[in-house]
């Protein structure tokens, strides 16, 4: 009775994780850093060019077939096996942090941020170093944004940076 109970007593609801959001939409293709918004500081990097390598069966005789229909010779194939730009590499530009926001206290909040969703092991020491470079890579190439420079949109996906609710 006490079981029937407590199962009809619902809990306060589960709050739902936050949802991954997309940095691809903060891309900006092109050789020079948009204009706007003024006083936006610009993060330039190059996305690669991206190959993909196509395997396929092609028939270059027909199955063979008796009488009875009984299989005599079964079909032949060759794979033809062919490359295909899927993306050209390109310039693009993304909102940064301000350079004179890279403090020690940042880099170190920065590592901590990306320590606790596992995706940097080292010592936190609050130097931009090729350890949390690698890990904002990480993150950001998740959402969209393969770069290992930090963006405006995935600090503020950290906790790092107010988030902008003007849009």
């Amino acid at each position: 009775m006490v079981l029937a109970w407590l199962m009809a007593c619902g809990g306060p609801p589960v709050p739902k994780a936050p949802e991954t959001g997309d940095l691809s939409v903060e891309i900006h293709p092109g050789a020079a850093a948009p204009k706007k918004p003024e006083g936006a500081c610009w993060a330039q990097d190059v996305a690669p060019l991206v190959i993909e390598t196509v395997t396929e069966q092609v028939q270059v005789a027909p199955e063979e077939r008796g009488p009875d229909g009984a299989v005599i010779r079964p079909a032949a194939f060759r794979s033809d096996t062919r490359q295909k730009i899927v993306q050209e590499r390109t310039e693009i530009w993304f909102q940064a942090p301000c350079p004179e926001e890279f403090t020690v206290a940042f880099i170190a909040s920065l590592q901590r941020a990306l320590k606790a969703r596992g995706l940097y092991l080292a010592p936190v020491t609050g130097v931009m170093d090729g350890a949390t470079s690698a890990a904002v890579q990480k993150f950001q190439a998740e959402r969209g944004l393969d770069s290992a420079k930090l963006s405006l949109a995935a600090a503020r996906q950290l906790g790092l940076i107010a988030g902008d609710f003007t849009r």
